[in-house]
């Protein structure tokens, strides 16, 4: 009864426009974002925080990048995990060669590094697509870990091969280091999700993401209709690595600390973002969410029932955990290839036409 449209008239394009055309919609978000930045911080704990908030607000981060690229233009990607660890290098370069500096600029120019890396790894775009694509941007993923794993200058020149992130404050607050609150790390990550949420969101919704679409929709007829083939995608890969690119920043900066790339960001991390996607929705932003939320808490709770619960070995959780995502993944694809982001929408029609038949 609530979630209805009747006479909520537009006269206006610009109303017609907007994200949220719905009241309720509207009121509920503003809502949620009260919530998220004026209740979670003072309730949130150390393993909330380190467990479900924090790695779901950065891999949301990288869901929206990815889901630019793939979900939007159609450029299959299969190296998000090397574009992350690009972001979490250079902001680690950033942070020891400019102590000074603050840490969101040194995120925002890692992302602004590893949109170069990827507008670079983009070229091949023009000339091949689908599975070449996605080989080719699996040889970037590659390249990426075997170029910081060789490199000595990029750890700088550690023993160990790791990098670490010295300790840094804002407004007198640590926000990276061992030192770090739970809260502070939950709000730096929460200011970048929610800005770059709103950047993916007018981006998709204006002359550039219609760009994106016709070129995923039949690059040949983008380009009749005077598409540029050549910015369009170049300016996907850059924009989509700018959003891996800060999303690994913050991975390594202030949810992991130290890393090493393999282990970090190998293989598995491009998956794990893909799949985020795939679950969530392609060309969605919400479905970035709600993937990034799907593959994050299932984990928590698998492992709090089966292992906290019912006493199992933590390798056999973890094999079971592989099992149930890779089911559930099969299952998606069969059952809802749009994801959750289509599950919802259908909802949503449901109740604006309820109780009238559909």
């Amino acid at each position: 009864m609530l979630y209805r449209e009747a006479g909520q008239f537009k006269t206006s394009y610009r109303a017609d426009n907007q994200t949220f055309p719905i009241r309720i919609d509207r009121i509920g978000y503003f809502v949620l974002l009260a919530v998220a930045f004026l209740v979670v911080p003072f309730f949130v704990t150390d393993y909330m925080a380190n467990a479900v908030l924090v790695p779901f607000l950065i891999y949301a981060i990288a869901a929206l990048g990815l889901n630019i690229l793939t979900g939007y233009c159609g450029q299959v990607s299969l190296g998000t995990g090397g574009f992350m660890a690009v972001g979490a290098y250079a902001v680690y370069k950033l942070m020891t060669a400019f102590p000074e500096v603050n840490l969101a600029i040194h995120v925002l120019l890692a992302g602004g590094i590893t949109a170069l890396v990827g507008t670079a790894f983009g070229l091949p775009s023009l000339r091949i697509k689908g599975f070449y694509l996605a080989v080719a941007t699996l040889a970037a993923q590659f390249f990426l870990v075997w170029l910081f794993n060789k490199v000595p200058w990029f750890y700088n020149y550690s023993a160990s091969g790791m990098i670490t992130a010295p300790d840094r404050t804002l407004f007198g607050v640590n926000i990276a280091g061992p030192a770090t609150a739970a809260w502070a790390k939950y709000l730096f990550c929460l200011v970048f999700t929610v800005a770059l949420a709103w950047l993916a969101r007018n981006l998709t919704r204006g002359s550039t993401g219609r760009k994106w679409m016709a070129i995923r929709d039949m690059d040949i007829a983008a380009e009749i209709i005077g598409v540029n083939p050549l910015r369009a995608k170049l300016s996907a890969f850059a924009i989509s690595s700018f959003f891996i690119g800060v999303a690994g920043a913050l991975f390594f900066s202030v949810y992991l600390g130290a890393a090493e790339v393999g282990e970090a960001f190998g293989i598995n991390k491009s998956f794990l973002v893909l799949f985020m996607v795939i679950i969530g929705g392609l060309g969605s932003i919400f479905g970035s969410f709600a993937g990034a939320a799907f593959l994050v808490v299932l984990p928590v709770v698998l492992k709090n029932i089966l292992v906290g619960q019912l006493g199992w070995p933590t390798d056999l959780a973890a094999h079971i955990e592989l099992m149930i995502v890779g089911a559930l993944i099969v299952t998606f694809l069969i059952l809802e290839p749009h994801g959750l982001a289509q599950l919802w929408r259908v909802t949503k029609e449901k109740l604006r036409l309820w109780p009238f038949p559909h």
